[in-house]
């Protein structure tokens, strides 16, 4: 995440959108919300200075239809601005229009937004749950994999975006399973090898 989210340390610093630092071509994402209630919602990511040219400096994520940004969007912006609060930076709220979000938390919607992309609009509120009972390592991790081979808009209805379907959209994992037992239900779910970073699932907070 930014520097700022980074840190142990709550630090006040000028901020765009959802954490953005106010800096000159920072690493972020945008999710872009049209006007008209029909029209879908677009998350792309912004390299900014990482970007190795200009030609490959954005990557179009996902596009998802209004009506399930809308059955993700309160919660979504909830759980960022709670973030936000706790490190001493602005909260923000969506738009109509271009919506800067810092380039981890960026990495969060996007899980969950794939996750939705092609889900039935009644799991929806179990995926949304599931989502917020992973920790943010979890979610970063989660990026990471499916970002891999299947990250971009044509990728939809294939390997890690439909295992993400799955695994939060069919069992209300917070509520069937105890905080202990979540790294196996994890791996059950997702089929991969355990990885260092969730070691922390085995220690006690």
């Amino acid at each position: 995440m930014s520097k700022a989210l980074d840190s142990d340390e709550k630090v006040v610093m000028p901020t765009l959108g959802f954490g953005v630092p106010a800096t000159s071509d920072p690493h972020h994402f945008k999710v872009i919300i049209p006007k008209a209630n029909s029209g879908k919602v677009q998350i792309s990511e912004y390299l900014g200075m990482q970007a190795q040219s200009e030609e490959h400096a954005v990557i179009d994520r996902v596009i998802i239809d209004r009506p399930k940004w809308t059955a993700i969007r309160s919660e979504v912006q909830r759980s960022f601005n709670a973030r936000l609060k706790t490190h001493g930076i602005k909260t923000s709220a969506w738009k109509v229009g271009d919506n800067m979000v810092d380039r981890l938390l960026g990495k969060e919607l996007c899980v969950l937004a794939w996750a939705v992309e092609d889900m039935a609009i009644e799991n929806i509120p179990v995926a949304v749950r599931n989502w917020l009972a992973f920790r943010p390592e979890e979610r970063w991790w989660l990026f990471g994999m499916t970002a891999i081979s299947t990250g971009s808009l044509n990728d939809g209805k294939k390997g890690w975006r439909i295992a993400l379907c799955h695994a939060l959209g069919d069992v209300a994992q917070s509520e069937q399973l105890k905080p202990s037992s979540r790294k196996e239900n994890i791996k059950k779910k997702l089929e991969y090898e355990p990885l260092p970073l969730f070691d922390f699932l085995d220690t006690e907070d």
